[in-house]
């Protein structure tokens, strides 16, 4: 209703009482509440949407992306927004089922956003993109040729420097931002006419499924983007030490003769030993 989209909307629960249990979709697009502990998850211990692991029913972190993968269509694409914990935590099972997700090859692209993005939450939170088929698949009703093949790979994408503050607490991401973030997605995944991409130290990195292994199956940008590039000013290593050395040494002389004066005029006013 408040963007204007003719849908059906009630008061209900998807958890206990899911209105499309067989409902396969080409995409998923949410927001859903973060880190939910009252979502009586003890009561949907042998629920059929739990494929890769029962969600703990403290959080319903879990719950969330498993139902959205419940639903996608053999080349379908879900992406929706969690809190940051979800891409790393592993109390009550959710590493596992972490794992298990990631080891079906489902996670496509990740994105950390910065804080401060949001009305009701100072909190930064992450994108998640699923895809059913990373081979070649493009959802049903879209057009063109198909994405590249992805499989055993996941983008990740650290945009946490991103964005401007609008006023003393609310940071927005401009179009620009968004254009980056999107661009190097659509990139990465083989988009037409979008360019080729690439790595970029600091903010993108297309990881293999070893690498995402190597880090204990923990999906946080940071650890696989690396630290941004520091721009060369064309100064050679050794000499630009040698200079800084004795910009140093200097400055250290010049200190020294500073203190040496102010004692002086300290012990002139009767004040110095």
């Amino acid at each position: 209703a408040i963007r204007g989209i003719d849908a059906q909307i009630g008061h209900g629960d998807t958890f206990h009482n899911d209105k499309h249990p067989d409902l396969k979709v080409d995409y998923v697009l949410a927001n859903p509440p973060f880190n939910d502990s009252d979502w009586r998850g003890e009561l949907l211990k042998d629920d059929k949407r739990w494929v890769y692991g029962v969600p703990p029913a403290g959080n319903a972190n879990y719950a969330w992306v498993q139902h959205f993968i419940s639903h996608l269509a053999p080349t379908g694409i879900a992406g929706f927004v969690l809190a940051n914990g979800s891409m790393s935590a592993n109390q009550s099972g959710e590493g596992e089922i972490r794992k298990a997700i990631i080891e079906a090859d489902l996670v496509d692209c990740m994105v950390a956003l910065p804080g401060q993005l949001f009305y009701s939450t100072q909190i930064p939170v992450c994108l998640w993109f699923l895809a059913r088929n990373k081979k070649n698949g493009r959802p049903s009703t879209g057009s063109g040729r198909a994405f590249r093949d992805r499989r055993g790979e996941t983008l990740f994408i650290d945009a946490r420097k991103l964005g401007s503050m609008i006023d003393r607490v609310h940071r927005e991401l401009t179009d620009e931002d968004l254009a980056k973030i999107a661009g190097t997605y659509h990139a990465w995944r083989g988009d037409k006419g979008v360019g080729e991409y690439a790595d970029m130290p600091g903010f993108c990195m297309a990881a293999k499924l070893d690498d995402i292994r190597k880090h204990g199956h923990v999906l946080t940008p940071g650890r696989y983007v690396g630290a941004e590039a520091i721009e060369d000013d064309g100064e050679a290593f050794e000499g630009k030490m040698k200079r800084l050395v004795a910009t140093l040494q200097a400055q250290q002389a010049e200190a020294a003769k500073l203190d040496t004066a102010i004692a002086a005029n300290l012990k002139e006013l009767g004040y110095g030993a």
